[in-house]
């Protein structure tokens, strides 16, 4: 049996983050870093039959075009995924009543829409990326036992290439679920690996007062190119859902729209125009 110190359920039942029992979530979910953006997408629900929200974490089920999905709110970075991913698949594979693991486990297929900046002079903003692999640059995801799902090639190719300094932490590779990205792909979407970092300021290579350990490493990561597998974009979460996704057995995906693109110091003219766009073409190969 789970310890009530370490599966933490509020009076009612429900997972203490999240707020939810299992019956008030789909197996098809989507995450969005901004608890805003969660009725942006709803909005095109044929019907809601449930929500709520604890602090930044606002979820909303119901169904779109025939089929139940979830609508999520993580908030931003690899700390909110640890408590997001857990708790989801507590919801699902944890008798929550008996505090034991269950017998047969449940898949959940999970895909983040998320805005990001490009690394990539030639993915300009207003388009749409597709992680195939997260590199987490954040270390959360080290707390757990991961060698077996690391792409061990591309992470020590990129330590070598960025002359990593270990004092940070090492980098780690996690490539996405295959069944999700064969589903969702097309012509239209840009594909590569989307970089995990711990901050939105030093550790993206952003300076305002304070300097930074290494100033070039975002022209590093652009050059970075391991059998045809180059950096795409840079964000906050992918990596984390990624690992987490791989070891608790869900199918995860991540989609952003660029809305910055570094190498060529640009900004979307209508950011959130390419997040509705990325929102219906993701809704609809979901549906499909």
């Amino acid at each position: 049996m789970i310890k009530s110190s370490e599966l933490i359920l509020n009076p009612d039942g429900s997972v203490y983050h999240l707020n939810l029992h299992p019956e008030h979530i789909a197996h098809d979910i989507i995450f969005v870093g901004d608890q805003n953006r969660v009725e942006k997408i709803t909005k095109h629900f044929d019907s809601i039959e449930y929500s709520t929200q604890k602090r930044e974490f606002k979820t909303q089920t119901g169904i779109y075009k025939g089929k139940r999905m979830t609508v999520l709110s993580s908030g931003i970075g690899p700390d909110n995924i640890d408590i997001v991913m857990n708790e989801l698949d507590a919801l699902v594979n944890i008798d929550l009543k008996t505090r034991t693991i269950k017998e047969n486990l449940t898949s959940l297929n999970i895909v983040r829409i998320g805005t990001s900046g490009s690394l990539q002079a030639d993915i300009p903003v207003d388009s749409f990326v597709m992680g195939t692999h997260g590199l987490g640059l954040d270390n959360m995801l080290r707390s757990y036992l991961i060698d077996a799902i690391c792409e061990k090639d591309i992470e020590e190719a990129f330590i070598k290439h960025t002359n990593w300094d270990l004092r940070k932490g090492t980098p780690y590779v996690i490539a996405c679920s295959e069944t999700l990205k064969s589903k969702i792909e097309s012509p239209r979407i840009h594909q590569g690996i989307t970089g995990t970092a711990g901050g939105f300021y030093g550790p993206q290579g952003r300076v305002l007062r304070l300097g930074i350990q290494d100033p070039e490493l975002n022209s590093k990561m652009d050059s970075f190119n391991f059998n045809g597998h180059r950096m795409a974009n840079l964000e906050m979460e992918t990596s984390a859902i990624y690992g987490l996704g791989k070891l608790l057995g869900h199918n995860c995906l991540s989609m952003n729209a660029i809305i910055a693109n570094r190498a060529t110091g640009t900004f979307s003219d209508d950011p959130y125009k390419a997040v509705d766009e990325l929102i219906e073409y993701t809704l609809n190969k979901l549906a499909e």
